[in-house]
Formats: C-alpha cells, structure tokens, sequence
C-alpha cells in the first residue's frame, strides 16, 4: 500500500469515531432547524441569515466527513457554533421578558441542545 494511499484512508470517512459521529448528527440537526426556520422567514435578513447559518453547518459536515484540513475544520467550529448561541440570546431575550426556559420552544430548545452538544465536541476534537 502506497503512502498516499494509507493517509488518505486515515483521513477518510474510516477516520470517524464515534465523537465525529456525534458531532456531525449535532451539526445536522442544528443545520436542519436554521434551515426549516430560515427558509419559512425568506426572504428577512433574518430568514436569509438562518439559510446561511443552516449551510455553514452542513458545509463543516461535508467537510469532516471528505477529510478537508478537520482541525482547521474543527478551530472554525467553535466560535462559529459559539456566536450562534451567543446571537440566539441576545435576540430572544437580552433586554425582553422572555425567559430561559419558559420561553424557548421546542426547536429553540432543540438547536441549543445539539449546539452545545457539538461545541463540546469540537472542543475535544481540536484538543486531541
């Protein structure tokens, strides 16, 4: 077997251990509520911002699971899982009555979950 051959193999899908695995079903979901929410608020810039969030999500996916530069991959994830979370406070409750956990819905609810969840692995991830 050439070299080139066994780090592709090592970078490829049969890379993925269980932490990725959890990682990328986290990034699907979130994915799957920004874009279900995005596309049912089109065409608002908000609509538009949760379309873009959606595919940033699922562009991280693909890129994982193709074995495209995954650190790199992993490093981008965090702060940009982070500032989702940070932006979903500050426009449903920084300065409103709206409060955790009376007011976040199910898909609210849902998404935060899976993007916790997926900054916990990307944390592990990146540190490994």
């Amino acid at each position: 077997m050439s070299t080139a051959t066994t780090r592709e193999t090592a970078s490829g899908i049969d890379a993925l251990g269980a932490i990725h695995w959890l990682g990328v079903l986290a990034a699907l979901v979130s994915a799957g509520v920004h874009l279900l929410l995005g596309v049912r608020m089109i065409p608002s810039a908000l609509g538009i911002s949760f379309v873009l969030a959606g595919l940033g999500f699922v562009g991280g996916v693909v890129l994982v699971v193709a074995g495209v530069r995954r650190r790199a991959v992993y490093a981008v994830g965090i702060p940009f899982t982070a500032i989702q979370i940070v932006l979903w406070y500050a426009v449903n409750f920084a300065g409103t009555d709206a409060s955790i956990p009376g007011d976040v819905g199910t898909l609210g609810a849902v998404d935060k979950i899976a993007q916790v969840v997926l900054l916990a692995v990307l944390v592990v991830l990146v540190r490994r």
